[in-house]
């Protein structure tokens, strides 16, 4: 079973802030940043042999995402697959024929992996986020809503002013999406159980904010993609380790 308790001050974690696991190894378990900077001296001498370990599994889901990649098959913690997700993002059509509650989900988290690229590759963040030290996210994502209310097509016809009120309510009310809580490109992973699904929530994140993380440019990516998704360039894909790079 593992450890519901911060390795640095045994704190546990909760539904509404859930301790958060090394990026890198996948094996050790803290409350805040602080507490993995203190224990990173202690840490990084096992860090690298847990990480070999932790990485043969995500080949493993990798090579298992990219040989289904052109059939609709569910990820976990959704309700709905959609078929060939790629394509549907070069259509902008992502979010579309999701049931609501999935909509919400995983607007939340384009919305938190963003704001997690930021840090981490433009040393950004927005100070009214919990990252700039507040305890929870909610002005910048209703920031975040409006701005995807101004990207075309990217929302499906459904969407209202009600649908930005129950989703902001989905990011306050605790669990996995909770908007007090940070994610990592690992958390995104194993929670969806798709090696594929931060590069889709990066790539409709570049829909939203008109540039990808660290200004990055998604569209040749997308491209391959949407390749794979139609039986091509497999083997090229699990050969040149790209996967590993998004």
């Amino acid at each position: 079973m593992a450890d519901t308790s911060c390795v640095v001050c045994r704190k546990q974690g909760t539904d509404a802030i859930p301790l958060k696991r090394c990026a890198k190894c996948r094996t050790q378990s803290y409350c805040s940043r602080d507490c993995k900077k203190a224990d990173w001296k202690a840490h990084k001498q096992t860090c690298a042999k847990n990480a070999s370990e932790t990485s043969a599994q995500i080949t493993k889901t990798n090579k298992d995402s990219t040989s289904t990649a052109n059939t609709a098959s569910l990820p976990k913690n959704l309700s709905r697959a959609v078929d060939k997700p790629f394509h549907r993002l070069g259509s902008r059509t992502w979010l579309h024929d999701r049931p609501v509650k999935d909509v919400y989900q995983l607007l939340i988290d384009v919305y938190r992996m963003r704001m997690e690229d930021n840090y981490k590759f433009d040393r950004d963040c927005d100070l009214d986020s919990i990252y700039g030290g507040c305890a929870d996210s909610r002005k910048g994502f209703r920031r975040f809503l409006r701005r995807t209310e101004k990207a075309q097509g990217v929302l499906p016809s459904w969407w209202n002013k009600e649908s930005a009120i129950e989703c902001e309510n989905a990011g306050m009310s605790g669990g996995w999406s909770s908007l007090a809580s940070m994610v990592e490109k690992g958390d995104i992973i194993e929670h969806y159980g798709d090696a594929r699904m931060p590069m889709q929530l990066r790539m409709l994140g570049e829909q939203i904010y008109g540039r990808g993380p660290g200004g990055h440019n998604g569209a040749e990516m997308l491209e391959i993609m949407k390749s794979t998704e139609n039986g091509e360039l497999t083997s090229i894909m699990l050969g040149s380790g790209l996967f590993g790079h998004f």
